[in-house]
């Protein structure tokens, strides 16, 4: 399946921008009458036609649609710390994506090692993945916020926080979640949360989980949350 993303899909016909028409025509050299599929990023999955080849535009026409393909029942938002290799932050996004995510937020914290992140190449990697698992929905990509001011504005049916800390009160996530819900986890930086910020999750409302025995990197333990939580709702 060659399969293109298309936002900004709203009628029938649809012209590929000069870089996908470029990969669509040059690198898959696909032709007029040739099949490819398009997805909006809301839902819609859609088998178009090449009308035409040109220089720098590839013409298509939706020939059949699906609407609300492969649509969940279940919200999973993850707020974690960009890491200080944003490679490693980046793969995040890729794994998470084609496992199943629906919203990240990069947080912002105490001891964050990187606070200024490109968000034009995070959604770039964040599409690629889409493209690849084939899935109609695209996450959506906060802007970073620091954690102070997403506690007060994030809401979910079940808020948890995974931190490092020694406390006996900590669960695995399975033990406090049901599934069919949304689902906010907050990850923090290669330094943990501080104590304050943990406390300051706490006491608004968020709830301390375990992602297991050993200390997990920022985004290890951002894809761990992610992958339980789609189990859980499997």
């Amino acid at each position: 399946m060659h399969l293109f993303y298309t936002p900004d899909l709203t009628t029938n016909t649809y012209t590929l921008n000069e870089e996908e028409s470029k990969h669509c025509s040059k690198v898959l050299r696909l032709n007029v009458g040739d099949t490819v599929h398009l997805i909006d990023g809301v839902g819609g999955l859609y088998e178009a036609e090449i009308t035409a080849v040109n220089k720098r535009n590839v013409d298509l026409k939706v020939v059949n649609s699906i609407k609300d393909y492969g649509k969940r029942d279940f919200h999973i938002h993850i707020a974690i710390a960009p890491t200080k290799n944003i490679d490693r932050f980046e793969w995040f996004l890729e794994k998470a994506t084609e496992i199943g995510i629906d919203e990240i937020t990069p947080l912002i914290c105490e001891r964050s090692e990187r606070k200024i992140i490109k968000a034009e190449r995070l959604e770039k990697v964040i599409t690629s993945a889409v493209k690849q698992s084939i899935k109609a929905y695209h996450p959506k990509l906060n802007e970073a916020i620091s954690l102070q001011e997403f506690l007060q504005q994030a809401k979910a049916n079940h808020k948890l926080i995974a931190h490092c800390l020694d406390e006996n009160d900590k669960q695995y996530i399975n033990t406090l979640v049901k599934n069919q819900q949304s689902y906010l986890i907050l990850i923090g930086p290669e330094g943990d949360f501080s104590p304050a910020e943990i406390t300051a999750a706490l006491q608004n409302g968020y709830k301390p989980v375990t992602l297991g025995n050993t200390r997990l990197r920022t985004e290890t333990a951002g894809l761990a949350a992610c992958f339980e939580l789609n189990y859980i709702n499997r």
